[in-house]
């Protein structure tokens, strides 16, 4: 196979086997060194021979189609960098890389033109669909004529964007066309719809093929994809997340899913009825060289569309707080500490002080912004003890109210003391420094300071927040405040009075970098640390040992386990989530009729443990379900 030939047709090849697709080309571009800020379509003319050492590394891993270096190279998205007027030639020079790489290999594989919105989710509101469409037919119209296989739109978090480009592709070119949609953790496009709505539209538009890509990783998207396989009138497609990008530096990400993990959910994918596989974000030629082998031992034609038999119930899509009894759950009395009185009362400050055992209920804002709700759980725990409420961030791209104003609320319309989460991300010090002295006036007292991260919202990875400071540089400017001095070192009127906390993690891959920024937040002026979710007590042990020359009072947070699959999750797709191989056999041996007990009986047995270790603890529900907390609150008190 040599020049601009195309291989056989790709409608040809459908069905007959399942096929794999390639990994990820952005990342493994920014691991050779390319700049996060850089336009990387455009590495396709001026260094060709590391996109195409890319190339041959999925193809020699065995995928059977590689998608040129072309998402994002449309004239909107490439004007950012000044190569407007170069989407013809970036295009062309792409798509020539991608071919002669399939030349060079000698395999029978497919070259798929890869095509992004046209627009970014901030361009969207000022970009109107008749634009949108211009834009995309200028770039599908150039991989066309560069001698692409297929067209393989990806990553669009609007189906109405989605819908708009399957009309440009097919008015601009005879070629195949392959409509991928990104879902958010919820389970929803970044537009609100469901994988049935999604499903059903594009099975009513010229697309061999319809599926889901980036955003998400493997266990996530298998429901979502069992539901496109249910409704779809063509093949489906899925390419997950190598999991959850880890920030390691100011613009530097990383992925830690290995390929056997990864290499086993394709193949549930396979399973599922899903008839072309690969990967996106943080996936590598590794990773597609184990999912390859997975599949084709697989050995099944994929199934017929709509044949998928019944979802799978994935946890953490819960959106409601409910008050009541948790499924399985009998909750006990109200917990009472020693003389009667309630487990949590008065601020941290004054807990932390006396000595008090600490008992705090964590809580998240819902999407949306209701409250009433939220409320409801309150009140549910305030019956059982419970007169401390830690309001943390929702992290995704839902709108939810910040938790400094649901902590505002929940003081205000529930009576409680409350610790509020405050993010550093996407903020100027100076909206930090003005929203922290609006809250202390109104009534704030106790703060915990995160760096924070942007939602994941489809492209790789999001690193478009401020972080003017990060959570160090958050907690010096609380301890500021309240010595009274502004961020530039002038006098306030009067000082604030902030009880400051800070974050560490046990399940950090550097427990030395981390004991070290633990100790550094505490000499900037955190009064005391709360610990990411905890499912052992060594790590938070040796932690804590460390610390204590330093003599800040750490808050343990434990959220129960639901499900083996949730455990799973954590430990492979979770940056820096400690999940140990005991638990998660125990929830793998609970199987599902028992997982939510087996996950209340690790947590009340790790709380028995953790009462002489730490000052206190933060409870959460894993699914927002208050009553899920009620026997943990026995196992404190």
């Amino acid at each position: 196979m040599t020049g601009p030939s195309r291989s056989p047709r790709f409608a040809d090849a459908l069905g007959g086997r399942v096929l794999v697709c390639d990994g990820a080309m952005g990342t493994m571009l920014h691991a050779a060194g390319a700049a996060l800020d850089r336009a990387l379509p455009e590495l396709s003319v001026s260094d060709p021979a590391l996109v195409a050492t890319i190339h041959e590394s999925y193809l020699s891993a065995g995928a059977d189609i590689i998608q040129a270096n072309t998402f994002g190279a449309n004239r909107l998205w490439l004007a950012d960098h000044g190569f407007a007027g170069r989407v013809d030639e970036i295009n062309r020079a792409a798509a020539r890389v991608a071919r002669d790489a399939r030349s060079r290999s000698g395999r029978d594989a497919f070259v798929a033109g890869s095509v992004s919105p046209a627009v970014t989710a901030s361009q969207r509101r000022r970009v109107g669909a008749a634009e949108r469409m211009e834009v995309l037919r200028e770039q599908i119209r150039s991989l066309a004529a560069g001698g692409v296989d297929l067209i393989i739109l990806e990553t669009f978090g609007y189906l109405d964007e989605l819908a708009e480009a399957v009309t440009v592709a097919g008015e601009t070119c005879d070629l195949p066309v392959v409509a991928q949609a990104t879902f958010a953790e919820d389970g929803l496009t970044l537009g609100g719809e469901t994988p049935r709505e999604v499903a059903s539209v594009l099975s009513e538009m010229p697309v061999v093929m319809l599926g889901t890509n980036c955003t998400i990783g493997p266990q996530r998207m298998l429901g979502i994809v069992e539901d496109l396989v249910r409704y779809s009138g063509v093949p489906v497609s899925a390419q997950p997340n190598a999991g959850q990008p880890r920030r390691i530096g100011p613009r530097r990400f990383e992925f830690s899913i290995d390929g056997s993990y990864l290499a086993r959910y394709l193949r549930r994918f396979a399973e599922a009825g899903v008839s072309l596989v690969g990967g996106c974000c943080g996936t590598t030629p590794a990773h597609i060289a184990a999912a390859a082998a997975s599949v084709r031992r697989h050995g099944r034609r994929p199934a017929a569309p709509g044949a998928a038999g019944t979802g799978t119930a994935l946890p953490g899509t819960g959106t409601a707080l409910r008050r009541g009894e948790a499924r399985g759950v009998t909750a006990p009395p109200p917990a009472r500490a020693s003389g009667g009185a309630p487990v949590s009362t008065g601020t941290l400050a004054g807990q932390l002080a006396s000595g008090r055992f600490v008992v705090a209920a964590g809580i998240a804002p819902l999407a949306g912004g209701a409250t009433e709700e939220v409320l409801e759980a309150v009140a549910a725990l305030q019956e059982r003890g419970v007169g401390l409420f830690a309001v943390a961030p929702r992290e995704n791209a839902r709108a939810h109210p910040d938790p400094l104003n649901m902590a505002l609320h929940l003081q205000h319309h529930a009576g409680v003391e409350t610790i509020a989460t405050v993010t550093a991300w996407d903020k100027t010090i100076m909206t930090l420094q003005a929203d922290l002295l609006g809250a202390h006036a109104l009534g704030i007292r106790s703060v915990v300071a995160t760096t924070g991260s942007p939602p994941v919202r489809g492209d790789y990875p999001a690193v478009d927040g401020v972080w003017e400071v990060d959570s160090l540089g958050l907690v010096a400017l609380l301890a500021g405040l309240n010595s009274g001095r502004d961020s530039n070192g002038l006098a306030l009127t009067a000082g604030t009075s902030f009880c400051v906390g800070a974050r560490i993690n046990p399940g950090a891959q550097d427990p030395a970098a981390e004991i070290a920024r633990a100790r550094a937040k505490v000499r900037a002026g955190a009064q005391f640390l709360v610990s990411r979710p905890v499912y052992e007590l060594g790590p938070l042990r040796e932690m804590i040992r460390a610390l204590e020359p330093d003599g800040v009072p750490v808050l343990a947070s434990v959220t129960p386990l639901r499900s083996f699959e949730e455990a799973e999750y954590l430990a492979h797709e979770v940056p820096d989530a400690a999940i140990p191989a005991e638990v998660l056999r125990a929830m793998e041996r609970a199987g599902r009729g028992a997982a939510r007990a087996a996950g209340l009986k690790l947590a009340a047995e790790l709380l028995g443990e953790a009462r002489s270790l730490v000052s206190g603890v933060v409870l959460t529900a894993p699914d927002e379900d208050a009553a899920t907390l009620f026997p943990l609150l026995a196992a404190v008190t």
